[in-house]
């Protein structure tokens, strides 16, 4: 009896570290989702870096998200282009070549689109399964704690999905790693948290003598 005792001692200690684990990843998602259910919209600068075939391509400009499903992408370098959302419809413009593409929300298939549902209905441990901590990496800014998980949508494109999230329950880092190897960031600075956004600034009207193409998006 004292063997069986010791024994059911020795297995409830090797187990409370990943119990622990757990909660604290629970924890630490249940925050991050308080955190952004509670705002009414967003404003940052953001970087994107795109990483696939031996190449690299970084893009910067300014992001806007509003509930419901609202946000616009507005790219200033390389070069200028134009994505927004008014929660329905979706356009991409790319400026210099005078091309206008437009979709609907529900079938926008893009690394871009999770970011439309920030605000209001996240629940990170429904959006991603397997949510773990990454122990394999250090995250970009002291203090912040990086996790992994597998998208529940969007799974035929992304195998996985990371965040850096600061002590503050802010997502200040994105990382999709997606089928075909390649890898997309996204790294935010300067998160202003419920500005006043005017519904005009998610709409979008055509410049004259530029054709609408409905179909996929592109990049």
């Amino acid at each position: 009896m004292r063997n069986g005792w010791f024994c059911w001692l020795v297995m409830v200690a090797l187990a409370q570290p990943g119990l622990a684990r757990a909660q604290d990843i629970h924890k630490l998602a249940r925050a991050v989702d308080d955190h952004y259910n509670h705002l009414r919209s967003l404003e940052s600068d953001f970087t994107e870096i795109y990483r696939g075939d031996g190449a690299e391509r970084v893009e910067a400009g300014t992001l806007w998200l509003k509930k419901p499903r609202k946000m616009r992408w507005e790219y200033r370098s390389p070069k200028e282009k134009l994505f927004i959302s008014d929660g329905q419809a979706v356009w991409f413009y790319l400026p210099a070549e005078r091309q206008l593409r437009k979709t609907t929300l529900e079938k926008l298939d893009d690394v871009r689109s999770p970011l439309a549902f920030l605000l209001g209905k996240t629940k990170l441990e429904n959006e991603l399964r397997g949510l773990s901590k990454v122990v394999d990496q250090s995250p970009l800014g002291a203090g912040n704690i990086l996790l992994r998980g597998v998208p529940r949508a969007m799974a035929d494109q992304t195998t996985e999905v990371q965040l850096e999230i600061t002590p503050s329950d802010q997502i200040v880092r994105i990382v999709l790693l997606q089928a075909d190897g390649a890898t997309t960031e996204f790294r935010f600075a300067g998160w202003k948290e419920n500005p006043e956004l005017k519904d005009s600034r998610f709409r979008f009207t055509a410049p004259p003598g530029v054709e609408t193409v409905e179909g996929e998006l592109g990049r």
